[in-house]
């Protein structure tokens, strides 16, 4: 009797055994593909872009009674505080020109409110190949960091705040000499 007992009961730890050598790979597997997944969900917290939006900067303003005073240029200040005016002035290029808007445009809104073009970079409107270009950019170096511009007829006007490079420039790559 004492034998058909030990057997029961080991048959029941071999049972139990089995069933638990079945849930802990699943088991395993489950915590796996949820750490996998976890690595996927998206942020639920945004995170600050350096970049303004389009909508951002080429909402038209409209004046009105308790509105802020317009942007001014102030002549020796920083980026930050001439932010305001370079997108002002650089939003009426873009509201005058629309996806005609090139370099010289901006260069020479820039240099008729005032910032020095000797502080001024621009991008080719053209490529190398000799068609347009899909975008461009261009920059005024302040007294403290670059103010930079971008037009792209498909992502609209954006523009930054950024340090200048090791190099002293604000923009990368090719820029054109501003002879115009």
């Amino acid at each position: 009797m004492r034998r058909t007992t030990v057997l029961k009961r080991a048959g029941r730890q071999n049972a139990r055994a089995r069933r638990l050598r079945g849930i802990l790979p699943a088991a395993l597997a489950g915590v796996a593909l949820a750490v996998v997944l976890a690595g996927c969900v998206a942020e639920t917290t945004p995170t600050p872009s350096p970049v303004a939006s389009v909508s951002e900067t080429t909402a038209p303003s409209t004046p009105t009674s308790s509105s802020a005073p317009a942007a001014a240029f102030v002549p020796g200040g920083t980026a930050a505080q001439n932010k305001p005016f370079f997108d002002a002035v650089n939003e009426q290029v873009v509201a005058a020109a629309g996806n005609g808007a090139d370099g010289p445009a901006f260069i020479t809104a820039l240099r008729s409110g005032g910032f020095p073009v000797e502080a001024m970079e621009v991008t080719p409107d053209i490529t190398t190949v000799g068609v347009k270009a899909d975008s461009i950019q261009f920059s005024v170096h302040a007294a403290d960091a670059c103010l930079i511009g971008q037009w792209s007829n498909l992502s609209g006007y954006t523009s930054i705040v950024a340090a200048p490079l090791s190099t002293g420039k604000c923009l990368i790559g090719q820029t054109r000499a501003i002879d115009f």
